[in-house]
């Protein structure tokens, strides 16, 4: 299931939040391992000196090409990233129907959310659930809820990283039992990084 993780790998972690409080579920201490060890072994995150590359004077031609065409690559990781966001909603909801389960509403605050969480990691690397209870909370100001539950997952080098990061989750327990739990909105956040890594966040809420 684990390919080599030169040429592929994926990770996932999910979180259970009830009011109030915060449960793990089931960590991985195996896969937090193998985090720890790879997050070693890329100690840098070139989207800064990206940053730099753009910040590069205005009247160089060369300059303002290599401008243009990384605002072509970000349009197109945008939009990949749109894509994926619904093909994983599409595939959630897919499962919640073949086990006799209502399907999710998809809602933008929650996804801004997720969003914002997996651009997090992207810019990190670092697979996490750091700052759930904000995400909630920041959520809880326009949505109210009795319960909510976080999914994240890491992957590269697959050609369809929303089914990894999907068939992962459910293989899972402790995903699965948030994508199976009593919640009726959720938001999907999708985001990669200059190194081509995929981080994804789901985010469920039962209202």
């Amino acid at each position: 299931m684990l390919n080599h993780w030169l040429t592929a790998a994926a990770w996932t972690s999910a979180f259970l939040l009830m009011p109030q409080s915060i449960q793990p579920l089931q960590p991985l201490s195996a896969v937090q391992g193998l985090l720890e060890e790879v997050g070693m072994r890329h100690p840098a995150n070139s989207l800064n000196s990206s940053n730099s590359l753009n910040s590069s004077n205005s009247s160089n031609p060369s300059s303002t090409l290599h401008r243009a065409n990384n605002s072509v690559v970000a349009q197109n990781i945008e939009g990949s990233e749109a894509a994926l966001e619904d093909a994983i909603f599409q595939q959630i909801n897919q499962y919640r129907q073949q086990n006799g389960l209502p399907l999710l509403s998809s809602n933008s605050t929650i996804a801004q959310q997720a969003r914002q969480h997996s651009q997090n990691m992207a810019k990190s690397r670092a697979l996490s659930h750091e700052g759930f209870n904000a995400r909630v909370s920041a959520i809880g100001e326009s949505i109210s809820y009795r319960s909510a539950a976080e999914n994240v997952a890491y992957n590269m080098g697959y050609d369809t990283p929303d089914r990894q990061a999907v068939e992962g989750w459910v293989k899972s327990t402790g995903h699965r039992q948030n994508i199976e739990g009593n919640y009726n909105l959720t938001g999907i956040g999708v985001a990669q990084n200059a190194q081509g890594e995929w981080y994804f966040t789901q985010i469920f809420i039962q209202r």
